[in-house]
């Protein structure tokens, strides 16, 4: 069976990434990412109803969600979504069940009004396909900095 996508380049990154610090290879990556994946959030900010442009951001840690991170120490983990700027987003996005309270009073229900769903059905081919060529240029301009002396 052949793979969804063809991630030609990330063995030569990888390879380049390994002659730098760990800090700074972290540093090339997560900046590669957030360039890759900034079209992603800007989609979904220009799909979302509500009144602030940037309800959908582009970040690196979860901030008490309580979820804890599944990536192992040395590995970059980027996320598109909201980070508690706009709480209700989620339930924009996904909808919710009708609401009771415990007397029994019907408060409602939130059809679903999805925008970072699209967003990254729009992109992914183009942000997979893209991120050897992003990640790559962030690791040439960090290694010429270092070659003048810049880190």
């Amino acid at each position: 069976m052949k793979p969804a996508f063809d991630f030609a380049g990330f063995q030569e990154i990888d390879n380049s990434l390994a002659v730098l610090p760990k800090a700074v290879a972290k540093g090339v990556v997560q900046r590669g990412l957030r360039k890759g994946l900034q079209p992603v959030a800007d989609t979904a900010n220009s799909f979302w109803p509500g009144t602030d442009d940037t309800a959908f951001v582009v970040f690196d840690k979860l901030e008490r969600s309580g979820r804890k991170s599944n990536a192992k120490p040395g590995l970059v983990e980027m996320f598109v979504g909201n980070k508690r700027s706009v709480f209700h987003a989620l339930f924009l996005e996904r909808g919710t069940e009708p609401r009771f309270h415990k007397s029994g009073k019907y408060v409602g229900a939130v059809a679903p009004m999805p925008s970072l769903t699209p967003a990254w059905d729009a992109h992914k081919e183009e942000v997979l396909a893209g991120l050897a060529a992003v990640i790559g240029k962030e690791l040439e301009a960090t290694l010429a900095r270092r070659a003048r002396g810049g880190l």
